[in-house]
């Protein structure tokens, strides 16, 4: 069942990789995230998308948000998180060729487990790659989702940045 305006986010777990090894530029470890515990008390705009370095994720979803960082957090929104069923070290070197680490969270669900939880998985087998993410965002204040806007296959209309600042 898909996830919906005034459930709690489920629990999972997602992974973050932040920092790069100074001689070879490869991401460091991840750290595990605990969604629970790190939507507790905040107010979060979170999107999600099918993968890293694809075409519209790369060129207009992650941008979208960057472009409008300040304008989320001027509205309230202490936080920005973009996951991904990609590993740590994919989101990590995207987030940081976007240059939009530290402006948003790229956050992994490797084995696409919270993303079944949410019901937002897309698979895409057929295309050769595997069981991905829908597009979507969504609002979440302490735990809660407020808003939730999940796009039909293959569009990218309302999951943007501006779409979710008319919302707040």
């Amino acid at each position: 069942m898909t996830i919906k305006v005034g459930d709690k986010l489920p629990e999972g777990k997602l992974m973050e990789s932040t920092e790069f090894d100074s001689a070879t530029q490869c991401a460091m470890a991840p750290k595990e995230l605990n969604v629970g515990e790190a939507a507790r008390g905040k107010k979060i705009a979170i999107f999600g998308l099918p993968g890293a370095y694809t075409p519209t994720c790369s060129a207009k979803h992650v941008p979208s948000y960057v472009q409008n960082a300040q304008q989320l957090q001027s509205k309230g929104v202490n936080e920005i998180w973009c996951v991904a069923v990609n590993d740590a070290f994919v989101m990590a070197h995207w987030g940081r060729d976007q240059k939009a680490l530290g402006k948003i969270r790229f956050l992994a669900d490797g084995s696409a487990e919270w993303t079944r939880k949410l019901g937002l998985e897309l698979d895409l087998g057929a295309r050769g790659m595997g069981m991905r993410m829908q597009r979507f965002s969504m609002l979440v204040d302490n735990g809660v989702v407020k808003q939730l806007n999940v796009e039909a296959p293959g569009k990218f209309e309302v999951s943007d940045a501006g779409t979710m600042l008319k919302q707040l």
